[in-house]
C-alpha cells in the first residue's frame, strides 16, 4: 500500500521571541511566503503587513488608516522572513507571524477593464493583486483564482483611507455589490453605491468605483481569499447570545480564525492553535487594534474542534443574540488529517 502524503499547506502561524539581534531569519514556514502580517502579542503594536508584490520593503498596518510606508524589516525569505534588532524583533518581546503562499513573482493580468499585477494560488485560494485606479468611473481588475473570492480585502496605497472589505455573507447574508466593512474599525456592514463598481465581486475580477472605494489615480492592494474544500472557508453565522454558543461547520480543524459582528460591529477577533494549542481557544489578536494579547475563559472563548469551532461565550464581538458575524478560517490539515483537541 502506498504511503499517505499529508497535502502541501500555504498557511502557517509562526511564533517567535525578540532576541535584539540584526539580521535574524525566522525560519520554519515550510514555503517561501508571499504575504506576511505580523502582531507583537506582550505589548502594544501595530498589526503589519507585507507582500511580495508591493515588495518586502513596503509596511502597511491594518489598525490604522494610514498609507503605505517603506521600511527595512520584515522582509520575506525562502522559509520564512527576516527581522532586526528593534524592529520586530525586539528583546524578550513575543510575536506571531501569520503566513500565506500565493504564487510568486507578479504576472500582469487582463481580465478587468483596467490590468492589474497579480500574484495567485488557485489551490490555495489566495491572492495579491496590485493595480491603478482610472480617472473615472466603475472600473474591475483581475484577481487570478478563477473562483469568486470568499473576501477581498483592499487598501489605496499612497495615502489615509479605511481599508474596505467585500465578504459573501455581507447585506445579512445576501451577496451584494453595495454592501462593505472597514478592515480597520469596529464599524458594522455600511452600504455605499458603487463601492464594488458595476460588477461586484466575480470569478475573474474584483469591481470598484472612483468616487467611492478609491479615487482618480490611487494605487491599491487586494488581498482575495477563495474557499478550498478541506483548507479555507469564508462564511457567516447568528448568535444567540449562551454560553452554549453556535457550532460552526468548516470541514476542518481550524488553524486560524477571524470573527466581525456586521450588525452591530466590534472588533476584528483573531484567534490560532499556535498561541492556544488546546481548548479552550481564548488567546485573542484584533486586526484593528494595536492592543496586547489577551485572553481568559470569558473573553470571547471558543473550542476548536475536528470539523469546525463552536462559541463559547455571550459576547457582541462573538455571539450576541440575533446578530450576524462573518468569519474566515484556514485549516490546521485537511479534515481527513484533522482531530479533536
Amino acid at each position: 500500500m502506498p504511503a499517505i502524503t499529508k497535502p502541501s499547506n500555504h498557511f502557517n502561524a509562526t511564533l517567535y521571541t525578540g532576541d535584539g539581534t540584526s539580521n535574524r531569519t525566522i525560519t520554519g514556514t515550510g514555503f517561501q511566503p508571499d504575504w506576511l502580517w505580523l502582531k507583537m502579542r506582550n505589548d502594544v503594536d501595530d498589526n503589519v503587513l507585507v507582500d511580495s508584490v508591493r515588495g518586502g520593503s513596503k509596511r502597511i498596518k491594518s489598525n490604522t488608516t494610514d498609507a503605505e510606508s517603506d521600511i527595512s524589516y520584515p522582509t520575506l525569505a525562502s522559509d520564512g522572513f527576516v527581522v532586526s534588532s528593534g524592529v520586530y524583533n525586539n528583546s524578550a518581546k513575543t510575536f506571531v507571524a501569520w503566513q500565506c503562499k500565493a504564487g510568486g513573482t507578479a504576472v500582469t493580468n487582463t481580465s478587468g477593464t483596467i490590468s492589474s499585477q497579480v500574484s495567485a494560488n488557485p489551490t490555495a485560494g489566495f491572492s495579491v493583486v496590485t493595480f491603478t485606479a482610472p480617472s473615472s468611473g466603475n472600473f474591475s481588475a483581475g484577481h487570478g483564482l478563477g473562483v469568486t473570492p470568499g473576501m477581498v480585502i483592499t487598501k489605496v496605497r499612497g495615502r489615509v483611507t479605511s481599508w474596505i472589505t467585500w465578504h459573501n455573507q455581507l447585506n445579512s447574508g445576501s451577496p451584494g455589490t453595495t454592501y462593505y466593512i472597514d478592515l480597520n474599525s469596529t464599524g458594522a456592514q455600511t452600504s455605499f453605491a458603487s463601492v464594488w463598481g458595476s460588477t461586484g465581486v466575480t470569478s475573474s475580477v474584483i469591481g470598484m468605483g472612483v468616487g467611492a472605494s478609491c479615487a482618480a489615480s490611487d494605487t491599491i492592494v487586494a488581498y482575495c481569499f477563495a474557499a478550498v474544500a478541506g483548507y479555507s472557508a469564508f462564511g457567516s453565522y447568528t448568535g444567540n447570545g449562551s454560553a452554549n454558543g453556535p457550532f460552526v461547520y468548516l470541514g476542518f480543524r481550524p488553524r486560524w480564525v477571524m470573527f466581525k459582528n456586521t450588525t452591530t460591529g466590534a472588533g476584528w477577533l483573531i484567534f490560532d492553535s499556535s498561541r492556544n494549542t488546546y481548548n479552550l481557544t481564548d488567546l485573542l489578536l484584533q486586526a484593528n487594534q494595536t492592543n496586547a494579547e489577551a485572553g481568559n475563559s470569558t473573553d470571547n472563548p471558543l473550542d476548536f474542534l475536528s470539523n469546525g469551532f463552536k462559541l463559547r461565550y455571550s459576547n457582541s464581538a462573538t455571539n450576541a443574540s440575533a446578530e450576524v458575524y462573518i468569519y474566515m478560517a484556514f485549516a490546521e490539515a485537511p479534515f481527513k488529517y484533522a482531530g479533536a483537541r
